[in-house]
């Protein structure tokens, strides 16, 4: 059985109001249940669990009430940091589970199913796999007030879901939190292990600020 871990961990501060942004509404319904739909809609079968704060799950279960939100879920409790979030949602993963494992954000509603399947059968061959997409602005190296421009070529950014066999991923997540682990691949990595890099999707944006927010609500028309 393959697993879905959804980190939804922000306090919203970056989006101006109380309300954390994963419970933001999006063409009237919050950003987190159009996320557990997007991968309930790649696999109805996949095991979906989602890591909140605690001081959320209350909110969460009551807006799942109001809104008729019925799709089968296990909350794990939120970390201080991404990398205790993953691990504890790793730690509700039955002990004697095969597969593969997505790790990826709450407030990226817009992944599209095709790279969901992607991810999944890359990490099924490799182990291990993300979605990336090119460069389009002008990159400039800064040091020390010093910069000069990159070739944008050299490189990628990086989405998620970020899949994993889930052995390797429980091995990752075994050791100490470090500096270095910027993502939940930087993690794998560690190990020696390599990532295989697919094609995402430009829509698959993460709601960090109001302006992300007007992006969405025009995705939603669409």
């Amino acid at each position: 059985m393959d697993y879905v871990i959804i980190v939804a961990g922000g306090k919203g501060l970056r989006m101006g109001g109380d309300l954390p942004k994963q419970f933001l509404p999006i063409g009237g319904r919050p950003v987190l249940m159009r996320t557990i739909e997007r991968f309930h809609e790649y696999d109805p079968t996949l095991g979906i669990i989602l890591v909140l704060p605690k001081d959320q799950q209350d909110y969460w279960r009551q807006i799942c009430e109001q809104y008729g939100f019925a799709l089968p879920h296990v909350i794990a409790d939120g970390g201080a940091t991404r990398f205790e979030s993953s691990k504890n949602g790793l730690a509700a993963i039955p002990a004697d589970a095969e597969g593969v494992v997505a790790i990826h954000d709450g407030v990226r509603p817009f992944v599209s199913t095709e790279v969901i399947g992607r991810c999944f059968d890359a990490a099924r061959d490799d182990f291990a796999a993300i979605p990336v997409m090119p460069v389009t602005e002008t990159l400039r190296y800064v040091d020390r007030g010093q910069g000069n421009n990159v070739m944008r070529d050299h490189f990628r950014t990086v989405q998620t879901p970020q899949v994993f066999d889930i052995a390797l991923a429980r091995q990752a997540f075994d050791q100490p939190d470090r500096e270095t682990f910027t993502d939940d691949a930087s993690v794998i990595e560690s190990l020696g292990c390599q990532v295989t890099m697919v094609e995402g999707n430009r829509e698959n944006i993460k709601l960090t600020t109001p302006f992300d927010l007007k992006i969405a609500e025009v995705l939603m028309g669409q």
